[in-house]
């Protein structure tokens, strides 16, 4: 590993991974149906290209620039060649609809906004007038080839020296989901940045030649902060993925050794390849149970520092015979990954450890950078989210309403916490306490070796009528485990029990129904008996460890799925409660005026 000093801002990790690492490659991507790679060396040179574009059109010190775009060679360029400049970069999703586009671009004054496609160049071009400072509208990929273009602007531009920001200085502003309100933009310096950065380097060996598959969005604090920040400080390579469906049939052509992902992807990993176990021969369906079994007793030896000579000999029986061919699945390099952006179950996380794909799970928010906790090589406990960064503290506040003892509000301290919310000083004034920790607003819980447990949000704690306190986050992730559930959203405030509104699998439910006789067509499995039945048994299965007052005594299966683009779900997937109630509160009424 080349020697590495801690950085102060995220030009200085630009500058020395150009030197350190020059020929080797950094981006991978797919075009006209070849995969190819853009060196650090190369990306460099973009990247001081792209301060001149920039430059150009006027943008200094202290200026936005903004971008709608997927994960792309020319989204990293962009944000590097903003730093670079002193001003601050504003990152949106596609999937975002175009009055929080609006929204954002007029509350962060953006000067400059990159765009994915002529759609949005053309939506948002109608509207510059409207937006404040904005002045330009640059298309990434426009489908004209004579038509202006980002391309062109580099092309043409004069390679412009990086100026050196400040620790202090403001990086970027990420704009929160925004579940319940506007989205927040998130104040983020570099040596915000910086931090996260260098203290992931002192838990994680990532090396110059390690891969990552990218499809979590870059314009989340995960995406952004842990894999494209970390890896280039790294001198490690990302492999562009196409799309968060097309991650299985990527991973072989990237042979990725490391795997940042949020909970949903690992869920659909254990889904999955319990749904294909479930419908193989019988010998392959006990062999994969067995391999399964014997690797959990494994790592229930392991963690009372015990071994079985027995136990051990299995494993490699099994390893060869069941996982080894799993993980070829993968691309067969994979040495461990990262999760975040929720909680994973730990029946989710025993099972791709029994993979032999060890998993880290941490916790943050934008407004940490994001990581303030994680688990890490050596100090990991399964089912938590790991212990505090180096330079961070968490302290749990009591919270009303909690009756588990040690259980609270998570406030962090430490060098990642943001400088502010954009615009919003009362905001930014209840974010924090008197003596500067940042409110995270999830409960959770320290164990006496300091590990950090999350139990849910507050503000998606509710009460039922019998006063019974529920917080439904946590239950729906065990829900999802169902291979015949894609999407779930429990509900109950002030109702006498919980309910809950499903959108299926219908893949699933449909080899469900040709296997038995039935109308596999989306509408007729939502009203189907058997379907119905099946789910029941699905939510009796997946929730044996709930409370007997949290389980939804009813459900309701839905047509549609939960989208973005339907105002269901945020940017990272997050449901947006209040929209799900106010679309289906006939639905939802409905299930209470029958009798239970």
């Amino acid at each position: 590993m080349v020697a590495f000093k801690e950085v102060s801002n995220l030009v200085e990790v630009l500058e020395h991974s150009v030197g350190a690492f020059g020929p080797k490659r950094l981006f991978g991507f797919e075009r006209g149906g070849r995969y190819q790679w853009v060196t650090y060396k190369e990306f460099g040179q973009m990247v001081a290209s792209a301060r001149g574009a920039l430059a150009a059109l006027g943008v200094g010190r202290g200026d936005r620039v903004a971008i709608i775009s997927d994960n792309s060679v020319a989204w990293a360029t962009a944000a590097y060649a903003t730093y670079g400049l002193g001003a601050h970069f504003v990152p949106m999703y596609e999937e975002q609809q175009t009055s929080e586009w609006v929204y954002i671009l007029a509350d962060s004054q953006a000067k400059v906004v990159l765009v994915a496609g002529d759609t949005i160049a053309q939506e948002l071009g109608e509207m510059t007038g409207e937006l404040g400072r904005l002045k330009h509208v640059i298309n990434l990929s426009p489908s004209d080839p004579t038509a202006p273009s980002w391309q062109k602007l580099l092309q043409e531009a004069e390679p412009k020296e990086a100026v050196q920001p400040k620790s202090d200085e403001v990086a970027g502003l990420i704009y929160t989901s925004g579940t319940t309100d506007q989205p927040k933009g998130v104040m983020l310096t570099h040596g915000n940045f910086a931090h996260n950065i260098n203290a992931v380097r002192q838990l994680f060996d990532i090396r110059n030649d390690d891969c990552s598959l990218s499809f979590l969005p870059w314009a989340h604090s995960f995406g952004q902060t842990c894999e494209l920040h970390c890896m280039l400080a790294n001198g490690a390579a990302m492999g562009l993925c196409e799309s968060v469906a097309t991650v299985l049939t990527d991973m072989p052509r990237v042979r990725p050794t490391l795997l940042f992902a949020v909970p949903q992807i690992f869920n659909r990993i254990y889904s999955t390849l319990h749904q294909r176990a479930a419908t193989s021969s019988d010998i392959q369906r006990r062999l994969f149970e067995e391999a399964i079994e014997n690797a959990r007793k494994r790592l229930q030896l392991s963690q009372r520092g015990q071994t079985s000579w027995l136990v051990e000999q299995k494993q490699r029986v099994f390893n060869r015979m069941v996982f080894s061919k799993i993980r070829e699945r993968f691309g067969g390099r994979l040495r461990y990954a990262f999760s975040g952006g929720a909680a994973l179950s730990r029946e989710v996380a025993e099972f791709i450890d029994a993979l032999g794909i060890t998993v880290y799970e941490g916790y943050g928010l934008s407004e940490t950078s994001p990581i303030a906790t994680a688990n890490s090589p050596g100090h990991r406990k399964l089912g938590s989210v790991g212990r505090p960064l180096p330079g961070v503290e968490i302290r749990i506040e009591p919270v009303e309403h909690t009756d588990a003892p040690g259980h609270g509000e998570v406030v962090i301290y430490g060098p990642n916490i943001m400088k502010g919310y954009h615009n919003l000083p009362e905001a930014s004034a209840e974010a924090f306490t008197d003596d500067g920790g940042f409110r995270s607003g999830d409960l959770g819980r320290l164990d006496r070796d300091g590990y950090l447990y999350i139990t849910g949000r507050i503000k998606e704690q509710y009460k039922l009528e019998n006063g019974k306190y529920v917080v439904p986050g946590p239950l729906e992730e065990l829900l999802k485990l169902s291979p015949y559930i894609e999407q779930v959203m429990i509900c109950g405030a002030n109702r006498p029990y919980n309910t809950a509104v499903i959108v299926p699998d219908f893949q699933a439910l449909a080899d469900w129904a040709l296997e038995n006789g039935r109308d596999p067509a989306s509408q007729s499995l939502v009203k189907d008996s058997e379907v119905k039945k099946l789910i029941r048994a699905q939510l009796n299965e997946c929730g044996k460890t709930f409370r007997g007052y949290e389980h939804p005594r009813k459900f309701q299966l839905l047509t549609e799925p939960f989208t973005a683009e339907n105002g269901m779900l945020t940017p990272k997937m997050s449901l947006k409660r209040r929209n799900i109630v106010a679309a289906y509160s006939a639905q939802i009424d409905n299930m209470y005026l029958i009798q239970a």
